[in-house]
């Protein structure tokens, strides 16, 4: 892997990149985008296209290589119609064929938007891909990976219904793909609105669909990430990002555990695995989900202590990730999430001092208890070799 940061000359933007190269001629890129200057709105977003764009050209990468790009803002209800005017970040005015995820979690310091975008490059190959409304549909051969953004019910009152029918609509739509919620989802993201409030029934509701559509403690869950954010339509209480795969190979997909450090979810009454490995020929995905700090028995530790709470999560993501065969140093995205606004620069400097150029992105959002002052989630990439499973 290889790891890239700069400040884009002439644009006041920070960009990090981290690049697998794969051996079978395909590349992933991960790239983290924030304005360094305070500036409206308007200007921000347009800084953040200029240097996307100046990022893009660098590496020499295509626009068309782009799978997913998540644009984490500070008053999406009031920002949401400039969002849509720009070709790579609009939901409807637009014919880019990549993902498109919005959510309300301000990025603090002086950015009110920035951006966490994943590219594929398959050398001399353009990508075989199709956007249809919130849906990405990535063919790679066999393969098939789609990436489903802003699923929401906001005609529902509660976040239990709401929660529901979101699930409803959704395994609607796998059942459509040949695929199933148990066999192919591979992450999901909650984004809650007062997550103090709403999400007891936001998780029952989880726990619910998932025990009706056979995921339970004796089967399994699905790598997930719950945290406090909101949808440009303010009754939108549940909003959810999902990325699933068909045509999967027995054994290609193993969930990811580290006992001695951080319990199962289930035993704390919640319904996620802590991460997922999905191999192929020649590399492994490691996708770990919001972690936070906690021990063996589900307990919060180090509470209104945001230093040790820190180490605490890094140590058991580390944890996690040797379950895999991996380490902190293989991660090629973090995502920090920070309940008090306050906090953001402490926990974004000390990640940064941590993982050097790893592109990394500190937002704020509350996390789904109230003793807990920052999570984390996070991909990784170890290259792995078997020549009976499909190539990425």
């Amino acid at each position: 892997m290889k790891l890239l940061s700069s400040e884009r000359q002439n644009i006041p933007v920070s960009v990090r990149v981290s690049r697998f190269n794969g051996t079978n001629g395909t590349d992933e890129y991960h790239m983290v985008l924030s304005p360094l200057k305070l500036a409206d709105f308007g200007v921000q977003i347009n800084w953040l296209y200029a240097a996307y764009l100046d990022t893009l050209d660098s590496l020499g990468l295509d626009p068309e290589t782009a799978v997913l790009r998540r644009f984490f803002c500070s008053d999406l209800a009031n920002q949401s119609a400039l969002l849509d005017k720009l070709p790579f970040s609009g939901l409807s005015r637009t014919n880019e064929r990549c993902a498109i995820s919005w959510v309300c979690q301000p990025p603090g310091s002086s950015a009110m938007v920035s951006l966490w975008a994943y590219h594929v490059h398959d050398i001399g190959n353009p990508l075989k891909k199709i956007r249809e409304s919130n849906c990405l549909f990535l063919d790679r051969g066999g393969m098939k990976h789609y990436w489903t953004c802003g699923m929401n019910r906001p005609a529902e009152d509660t976040s239990y219904q709401q929660t529901m029918d979101i699930f409803a609509g959704y395994n609607d739509f796998l059942h459509g793909q040949g695929m199933s919620l148990e066999q192919n989802v591979i992450r999901t993201w909650f984004f809650v609105q007062n997550i103090d409030t709403n999400y007891r029934e936001f998780t029952a509701a989880r726990k619910e669909f998932f025990a009706a559509h056979g995921l339970t403690e004796n089967t399994h869950f699905i790598s997930s990430t719950a945290v406090q954010g909101s949808h440009a339509n303010i009754l939108a209480k549940v909003t959810m990002d999902a990325y699933s795969i068909s045509g999967l190979k027995p054994g290609q997909v193993r969930f990811l555990e580290a006992p001695e450090h951080l319990s199962s979810t289930y035993v704390y009454g919640v319904t996620f695995e802590r991460g997922t490995s999905v191999a192929y020929g020649d590399r492994k995905h490691l996708i770990i989900s919001g972690t936070a700090s906690i021990d063996s028995k589900g307990n919060v530790l180090y509470q209104g202590d945001l230093s040790r709470q820190l180490d605490r999560t890094i140590e058991n993501m580390g944890a996690l990730l040797e379950n895999a065969g991996a380490s902190l140093h293989d991660m090629v995205v973090m995502i920090a999430y920070v309940r008090d606004p306050a906090d953001h620069f402490l926990v974004s400097t000390n990640m940064k001092r941590r993982f050097e150029n790893i592109p990394v992105l500190t937002v704020c959002a509350r996390v789904c208890r109230p003793d807990w002052l920052v999570e984390i989630e996070g991909i990784a990439i170890i290259p792995f070799r078997d020549v009976t499973l499909p190539a990425f």
